[in-house]
């Protein structure tokens, strides 16, 4: 007689290949744009050579959990450095990332407490949760009002413990870390963050032991290039997870060589910052080439989803691309929502331009040759230009010379006939930088029109606000640009002056780095060219990179430095660098005369593409 539980088991499979979601295991051929490899450590001989030098000295295995005989020197070693590298009391090493969640969450939770979960959070947090038996209540993804709302209701619970993920996997966004933990100081709440697709590619998300931050994971098998994860937050809570995590405590060990491989890669990752800054810089390259040919790319991580809609598209659009070379993966419900099926391409800091130039002209012509039947299409219509591009003019500090320097790129801009317009959203103190830039570059009022705020106190945004009695938010400000963009200037770049800093603060809860981000533009940093640059230019550029945000030149404005411009140019060489003089009259004649010695062909060129920076950057150090 038949296996009939077999037959049952074979029908199942059946109607998951008939609708497009089975699964098989399939080689890793062609470049990888899939795996979670960000920074190239998996094959850095460096992290060989150490997991080679554990293997030699220990053994293959621990051969025993951690509390009988399995703890071995290259454990505690990661464990340290771990714990060092974040800023943390203490770290406790698991062998993956899901046993981690699953060891934590029901060691520092039980029956009294409630666990407030992001909805999109990852399978191994959900297990996690409810093995806790902790009361669980989901909030909607990232909505802050949802889980203050949840919060407010929970006031009789032992412990309030909100878990999120700093960066989610499946649309590359990010958590605002700083708001989430002033809502749990508000309502005293604690914070459990898994930062399985973050470490190693910001540093500053998040402050060392944070009191409000009662536990951070971090996975081996993403940034580090290894395997197993991390438990790092403060001493009672790892002494804990030794008592009570039960899938810590019943499980071997990890390989010694994995501990000492995952010490190495910590050690390289902290020294060389330039690596998780050229993943983020490919990211930002590939968005802004599948967003010029139509396609949906979002994201704001090294990590750009493509989304395509159904699984059977999403099978067919892979294909086409891995033919072409590339070795990218559909991801199909149930991992995503139904409809929500999508390419999730992973960009990594080894990727040279021409890689990632070829991947998304491949995934460009597989959307295309892929698409619905040009009847089930609406009818067409004649292509508008193209909105704006934006470009940010960011300073190290407040009067750097940021509005000569805007209106020097839109006169660059009208001299290529390529239309330009002017924003500054936000004007603290009796200066018109707006008049101003009209003045040098010949936009009119409707090319440069009055700013979103016009406020009378030279301060911070957030002071120069609460003299009038307002609150400026980053939304506001977003939702100003976006209008200022919607009126053009059609198929150009809008030149966007930030007021001050990178880190001015907006209000009481954001800073003008968070609309930065949230805009997602690359971006131009204007920094004084004397003594005291140094520090606040590499800062700034730090704080760029820590955002996911762009930079695409650095101007030095005031008298030639050259010791300062060597050492700039020697930290980031892939960076063009321009000196503009004190000029004795600052005047359209003036910055016409230095942009005939200057060539700003990058400026016009979509994408401000890696390689055009590169020419101009070797290119461009002619004195004025």
């Amino acid at each position: 007689m038949k296996d009939s539980l077999d037959d049952a088991l074979r029908a199942e499979l059946a109607a998951l290949a008939a609708a497009g979601l089975r699964r098989e295991l399939a080689p890793a051929e062609g470049v990888d744009f899939t795996s979670s490899d960000y920074l190239g450590l998996a094959r850095d001989p460096r992290v060989i050579a150490a997991a080679r030098a554990a293997l030699e000295e220990f053994g293959a295995g621990a051969c025993g959990a951690r509390l009988l005989r399995g703890n071995l020197p290259p454990h505690e070693a990661a464990e340290r450095a771990c714990s060092g590298w974040l800023g943390e009391e203490a770290a406790l090493l698991c062998p993956s990332g899901w046993q981690a969640n699953a060891a934590l969450l029901p060691a520092v939770a039980g029956a009294d407490d409630l666990i407030l979960s992001d909805e999109l959070n990852h399978a191994s947090l959900i297990d996690g949760a409810r093995l806790s038996q902790a009361r669980r209540a989901i909030f909607r993804h990232l909505d802050l009002a949802d889980l203050a709302a949840q919060l407010g209701r929970a006031r009789a619970s032992r412990r309030r413990l909100v878990v999120v993920e700093d960066v989610y996997s499946m649309d590359g966004d990010l958590a605002p870390l700083g708001a989430l933990l002033r809502l749990c100081e508000e309502h005293d709440a604690h914070l459990i963050v898994d930062h399985a697709h973050a470490a190693g590619l910001y540093e500053d998300r998040l402050p060392a032991a944070h009191p409000r931050v009662l536990a951070r994971v971090v996975t081996g098998g993403k940034a580090l290039g290894a395997a197993g994860a991390f438990v790092c937050g403060r001493r009672a809570v790892v002494d804990l997870l030794l008592n009570r995590g039960r899938a810590f405590i019943f499980t071997t060990a990890p390989p010694p060589a994995l501990a000492a491989a995952l010490e190495s890669a910590i050690r390289i990752l902290r020294a060389e910052p330039g690596r998780a800054l050229a993943a983020h810089a490919n990211a930002a390259r590939l968005r802004e080439l599948l967003r010029a040919g139509g396609a949906e790319a979002r994201g704001e991580s090294p990590i750009v989803p493509v989304h395509v809609g159904s699984a059977e598209r999403a099978l067919e659009v892979a294909a086409a691309v891995r033919a072409r070379g590339f070795d990218v993966r559909a991801v199909r419900p149930p991992t995503v929502p139904e409809g929500g099926s999508r390419l999730r391409l992973v960009c990594h800091a080894a990727h040279a331009p021409e890689q990632i130039e070829g991947l998304a002209e491949a995934v460009l012509a597989a959307l295309r040759a892929t698409a619905p039947p040009a009847a089930a299409q609406p009818p067409a219509r004649r292509r508008a230009k193209a909105p704006p591009r934006l470009l940010v003019i960011a300073g190290t500090d407040t009067d750097v010379g940021k509005t000569v320097v805007s209106a020097l790129l839109a006169r660059a801009l009208g001299a290529a006939a390529r239309p330009a317009g002017y924003f500054k959203p936000v004007q603290c103190g009796p200066d018109d930088d707006t008049a101003r830039v009209r003045e040098l570059s010949n936009l009119d009022a409707a090319q440069a029109p009055p700013p979103a705020f016009s406020l009378s106190r030279p301060a911070s945004v957030d002071q120069a606000a609460a003299a009038e009695g307002l609150e400026i938010t980053a939304d506001q400000l977003l939702q100003a640009v976006a209008r200022r963009a919607a009126a053009g200037p059609r198929g150009g770049v809008l030149l966007i002056e930030c007021a001050g800093g990178l880190r001015v603060p907006l209000n009481a809860r954001e800073d003008q780095s968070d609309l930065l981000r949230r805009l997602g533009a690359p971006v131009v940093l204007v920094a004084r060219s004397g003594l005291g640059t140094l520090n606040h230019t590499l800062l700034s550029l730090e704080a760029l990179a820590a955002r996911r945000l762009r930079p695409v030149a650095l101007f030095l404005v005031g008298p030639p430095h050259p010791e300062n411009v060597r050492t700039l140019t020697g930290r980031h060489p892939e960076l063009p660098l321009f000196e503009l003089p004190q000029f004795r009259a600052v005047d359209a004649a003036a910055l016409d005369l230095w942009l005939a010695a200057h060539d700003l062909a990058w400026l016009t060129q979509e994408g401000y593409s890696a390689s055009t920076q590169k020419t101009s950057a070797t290119s461009l150090r002619t004195k004025s």
